[in-house]
């Protein structure tokens, strides 16, 4: 009898041994869960590129890009672009207030989106263009021209990366430095040079409006053989940027 008693409780241990092997084994190797791990790696990815895209804007908040997606393709298809940076300190301050009155009047009061603009847009039909300065800024810099839906939706996405990282008189010193004013001339530097011979902080009232005019179609507008069009525009923004330096709206850019 007590040899019976000591084999069954030698063989309880035994299967309680194997139960906790085959426990022990299951615990180190888990299963592989394939959704788990491609969620897991879709997060990874998506925090990834936050963080790059936090430091590609943080960086240009301090550190002037030299070119752009649309730039280095214009410069491949043409061979060479007109381009050299200058400061906003050696701009004249009216080419500041004529691209603000002529691209974005409530510059300094929205946070890189104007809704009131985009809800008029809407109610035209989509007939009028409703992007801010800051917008056009990301799209010049990071992004490439032309309509989708991709870009629209990175752009919305680093839009309000710029307004936060950036000032607004920095937002204002790329948009000039960045935005196209002919073929191949890019920056307002070689914008001035180009059609009136002489440096950005010598433009005048009327020449800096004149440039400012010809942004929406830069390639087939000009500023010293003005058409009609752009004769009238002239002199809407002429008026707006002395508007928006009376009643307070360039405050937000000017030194």
């Amino acid at each position: 009898m007590a040899r019976r008693a000591r084999t069954t409780t030698k063989s309880k241990t035994g299967k309680g041994g194997r139960g906790n092997a085959r426990s022990a084994k299951s615990k180190a190797e888990p299963r592989f869960r394939p959704f788990r791990w491609l969620r897991r790696t879709i997060l990874r990815l998506a925090a990834l590129a936050v963080v790059l895209a936090v430091c590609a804007v943080a960086v240009y908040g301090w550190l002037n890009p030299r070119t752009g997606i649309y730039m280095k393709r214009e410069e491949l298809r043409l061979g060479e672009l007109d381009h050299q940076w200058v400061p906003i300190e050696e701009v004249a301050p009216v080419m500041a207030r004529s691209v603000v009155a002529a691209e974005d009047a409530n510059f300094c009061s929205h946070w890189g989106f104007d809704i009131t603009a985009i809800r008029n847009a809407i109610e035209a039909g989509g007939n009028r263009g409703a992007s801010t300065l800051t917008q056009q800024v990301v799209k010049n810099v990071y992004l490439w021209h032309g309509r989708s839906w991709l870009r629209k939706a990175l752009e919305a996405s680093l839009t309000p990366m710029v307004e936060l990282f950036w000032s607004k008189r920095r937002i204002v010193e790329v948009y000039l430095n960045m935005a196209e004013f002919d073929e191949g001339v890019f920056g307002i530097d070689a914008a001035a040079h180009h059609y009136f011979g002489i440096g950005p902080d010598a433009l005048s009232d009327l020449q800096a409006a004149r440039l400012a005019a010809i942004l929406p179609s830069p390639k087939s507008r000009s500023p010293v053989n003005p058409d009609t069009v752009t004769r009238r525009r002239t002199a809407a923004i002429m008026d707006g940027a002395a508007t928006i330096r009376n009643d307070g709206r360039s405050a937000c850019f000017e030194g």
